[in-house]
């Protein structure tokens, strides 16, 4: 979204702590690394920790560090504040942190110093903090549970991401994101098809769920090209009408047409051949219907639900669209 990218383009410029918010998985430390990287504190390390995952004895030593201590032979090592020292330190689900941890987070985020476990040295650290959660912690401020003073410190800057759903517009850039992260960039595309169906999709996982799909479709693919058969069933099934309600309903013949046909030509492996013989139409009918500029990816959904049955052997694709493209055919030849 426009308006999101324009808000972590502002804050990246400044030096303020950030409280980013949304539900689980809606991509909320990639929110944080744009912010990082956007910043004068980008060539400095990005350290996540995940508070949540933190045993609350081992919370200390995590953060702040272990002192060495020679005579019993303890170890010392650095906490995430030092390691992110001079960079960004991203503290994800830190509404869960517990009361004790509330305290001691709030003192180093006052003072900047930090006090490994077992020492007595004080360390200053120059660390930006950008805190996340998917709790409302306004009203965890007004039960108790979470502390008024970390809370007014951690959202000097709000951002909120919203779920996946709501900003389909951002799927295409978040697969290549992921091709990227997992290696593929260079060797692996995205059929429109299979595109199209994952702009439809609901995400009730949001990015989280999304990468992983990608990483499972990755796993799986036999070609360099990721089709709608790469992709769980579930991804396809979306409603037609659940989004578009009445708009649906002025979706063209034509439109939805040029959809299925995508879907079938990208099944076929893109042999128009094939393509043409399964359908039954001739060639110059299937050139029309994919030159057509289909203005809506909710048409996906009513052809994919088609092709979860087998593709049929070439003569005839099945009913409702054989008889649909059968009279886009004839009205192509008068």
């Amino acid at each position: 979204m426009q308006e999101l990218r324009s808000q972590i383009a502002r804050i990246g410029r400044t030096g303020f702590t950030v409280l980013v918010e949304g539900e689980s998985g809606a991509g909320k430390e990639l929110v944080a690394r744009e912010i990082h990287e956007r910043s004068r504190r980008s060539r400095g390390p990005f350290v996540a920790v995940n508070c949540a995952a933190l045993v609350e004895t081992l919370l200390e030593a995590e953060l702040f560090g272990i002192e060495e201590r020679t005579a019993t032979g303890v170890r010392g090592r650095r906490g995430k504040f030092e390691q992110a020292d001079g960079g960004t330190l991203f503290l994800d689900e830190v509404g869960d942190l517990s009361a004790t941890a509330q305290a001691k987070l709030l003192r180093v985020l006052q003072d900047l110093t930090v006090e490994r476990v077992g020492g007595s040295e004080t360390r200053t650290v120059d660390t930006r903090v950008i805190a996340a959660t998917n709790r409302a912690l306004p009203e965890m401020v007004r039960r108790g549970t979470f502390r008024a003073d970390l809370y007014y410190r951690l959202s000097g800057v709000d951002v909120v991401v919203p779920p996946l759903r709501k900003r389909r517009g951002d799927i295409p850039a978040l697969v290549t994101h992921f091709l990227h992260r997992y290696g593929y960039s260079a060797t692996v595309v995205v059929a429109p098809a299979a595109l199209d169906a994952l702009i439809g999709y609901d995400w009730p996982g949001n990015v989280r769920q999304l990468g992983r799909i990608i990483e499972r479709a990755l796993a799986l693919s036999s070609t360099t090209t990721l089709s709608v058969r790469d992709l769980p069933r579930e991804i396809g099934r979306w409603p037609l009408m659940e989004e578009t309600g009445a708009d649906a309903l002025d979706l063209t013949l034509r439109a939805w047409s040029s959809r299925y046909v995508r879907l079938v030509l990208d099944r076929c492996r893109g042999n128009k051949k094939r393509a043409c013989d399964t359908l039954d139409i001739s060639y110059h009918t299937l050139q029309s219907l994919l030159e057509f500029a289909s203005p809506a990816p909710a048409m996906a959904a009513g052809a994919e639900a088609l092709l979860h049955a087998e593709i049929p052997r070439p003569a005839r694709v099945g009913t409702a669209a054989g008889s649909a493209l059968a009279c886009l055919d004839q009205s192509a030849g008068e």
